[in-house]
């Protein structure tokens, strides 16, 4: 067989893969893109300042008023307060398993029960505060008792990015590092952490996207009102997915269009938060010269 054949053969097995490897692409983009579609077709005639700025207060099903600020403001403080629970919790137990466990027994028993949490259905993680703030503590309806439940979907997803992160840290900085006489806790927090910056970001981020559109937890944890309630300790506070869920329970035209800005509104604030991650990854990423 001539060199002219093999390269010949190559040449057609690299287009036909390269040519999987774009349809497959085609395939998973094309749901995506309907998706959003359809949301900014549907929503974008009710996405306005009154919807922005108003709540349900006093308002119908069927009357054309109303708004999401309620909802809005219910879901970033549970996000944030969600976010101040898990987000130090998973990054100091991946520095744990990468810079001290190491592949101890504790160390793989931790990782093991991360795996399990990350595969739980959200609606367990709301049923397990239910029954243990809200039943046997005898704490109520909050957005505080929400944000546990998202910090508890939060955690695991924290936890392996950011574990990931760390093992990309080349060996060399470390032992560099120590070779100087810097402790180890210092080597971490001044060389490891700065190191893995843009990619710990980027899995607080996924795991920020994760948690912002779950419903079942805040169904069972944080309950419904019509109501602008800007303290999440206590009483019942609206969510967006609960907004959400709620205006399209309702069999009529006007809540239907405010379900679709209110589905709007949810992708947009996920876009903001992802693109000011970005933008802080990239303030914050190490230098690197050429």
């Amino acid at each position: 067989m001539s060199i002219q054949t093999i390269s010949t053969g190559r040449r057609a097995k690299d287009t036909i893969v390269r040519g999987l490897v774009y349809l497959a692409f085609a395939i998973a983009v094309v749901p995506l893109v309907s998706v959003v579609y359809l949301v900014i077709k549907n929503g974008a005639e009710r996405f306005d300042l009154e919807f922005l700025l108003h709540s349900m207060r006093n308002i119908g099903a069927r009357d054309a008023g109303g708004g999401a600020y309620h909802a809005i403001l219910g879901t970033l403080e549970q996000v944030a307060l969600a976010s101040l629970m898990s987000v130090p919790i998973g990054i100091l137990t991946a520095i744990y398993l990468v810079e001290y466990g190491g592949n101890g027994r504790l160390a793989n028993a931790i990782r093991f029960f991360v795996d399990v949490m990350t595969g739980i259905p959200s609606v367990v993680a709301g049923l397990f505060i239910l029954a243990f703030w809200v039943l046997y503590l005898g704490q109520s309806f909050s957005g505080f008792a929400g944000a546990l439940a998202l910090a508890v979907l939060m955690m695991p997803t924290v936890v392996r990015s950011a574990e990931e992160m760390l093992k990309l840290v080349p060996s060399d900085l470390r032992e560099a590092s120590y070779a100087l006489g810097v402790p180890r806790w210092r080597t971490i927090v001044k060389v490891v952490l700065p190191t893995a910056f843009t990619g710990i970001i980027t899995g607080v981020m996924l795991a920020v996207a994760r948690v912002t559109g779950e419903t079942a937890p805040l169904l069972l944890t944080v309950f419904f009102t019509d109501s602008i309630n800007a303290d999440p300790f206590s009483g019942p506070q609206m969510g967006l997915p609960l907004y959400v869920f709620d205006q399209a329970g309702r069999p009529n035209d006007t809540a239907i269009d405010r379900a679709w800005a209110g589905a709007l509104t949810l992708i947009l604030i996920v876009m903001l938060l992802n693109l000011a991650a970005r933008l802080i990854a990239r303030w914050r990423s190490p230098a690197t010269g050429r």
